[in-house]
């Protein structure tokens, strides 16, 4: 089945207002960028946004932010981005924090039909305990905190500890974007914009794939791609220029 589509607007034009997206990335690595400004332009909004962070104020997830088009954020970082930090503490964006590997670990057991599992990391803090302020009202107190979550003993190794249950995290959508592909949807990412990108692409229920190149089908060695096409719904091809245009988060050299 052929799955690449005409343009990037064409991709996300059925996302409807209240969707779920789980977007790939890691800071500006690996973020499908064109997706984001074709949704940006498509005036979509009242999104919940699951991803490793939301970009910076004038790049990536943050200019939906700008826009005020996200209600909700499920992340684990959301350093760099000014407007992110001012619309939480006003109480006008609600954001569940959630440890790095953890939100990795809720993606892909959503991308594999699993419902929770549990883990040791948050225990004895308010990850497990609940309190968590999820979304502030604008006079600075707490409108909504996490909820304490189930916790269990198991013995690994003849040692007993406690274990946090974390529950699995599915979406809507979900935007990646991929170094080469194929008109399947088989896709390969580039060093480490092979962080959330897999892994997000599986928790979609439709997963739209942006690709710097093309290439036919049977060109990508089966054993060097990354991600089967069957998670993969949409492909969209990029522009030389679309695909040479990536940020830097931060300069640390002149």
């Amino acid at each position: 089945m052929d799955k690449v589509v005409r343009s990037a607007v064409e991709a996300v034009a059925d996302i409807p207002d209240g969707a779920t997206l789980a977007v790939g990335g890691f800071g500006l690595c690996g973020i499908p960028s064109v997706l984001i400004h074709a949704l940006l332009d498509s005036g979509v909004q009242d999104l919940e946004v699951v991803s490793n962070n939301c970009g910076v104020d004038d790049w990536g997830l943050g200019l939906l932010l700008q826009e005020h088009r996200v209600r909700r954020v499920v992340a684990s970082y959301v350093g760099e981005n000014k407007e992110f930090a001012r619309q939480y503490l006003s109480g006008e964006l609600e954001v569940e924090l959630t440890p790095q590997g953890t939100l990795a670990e809720r993606l892909r057991a959503g991308g594999s039909g699993i419902a929770a599992f549990y883990t040791r990391t948050g225990v004895g803090t308010l990850v497990a305990e609940g309190g968590l302020p999820w979304r502030y009202d604008a006079d600075g107190s707490v409108l909504v905190s996490s909820p304490p979550k189930p916790v269990s003993t198991f013995t690994v190794r003849g040692v007993e500890h406690a274990f946090v249950l974390e529950e699995a995290i599915t979406a809507d959508y979900a935007l990646v974007r991929a170094a080469a592909g194929d008109r399947l949807g088989n896709l390969v990412f580039h060093a480490s914009a092979r962080n959330f990108n897999p892994l997000c692409a599986a928790a979609g229920a439709v997963t739209i794939a942006e690709v710097e190149s093309l290439v036919p089908v049977g060109a990508l060695d089966p054993d060097a791609i990354h991600l089967p096409g069957i998670f993969v719904d949409r492909v969209v091809e990029l522009s030389p220029s679309e695909a040479a245009d990536k940020r830097i988060e931060r300069r640390t050299v002149s």
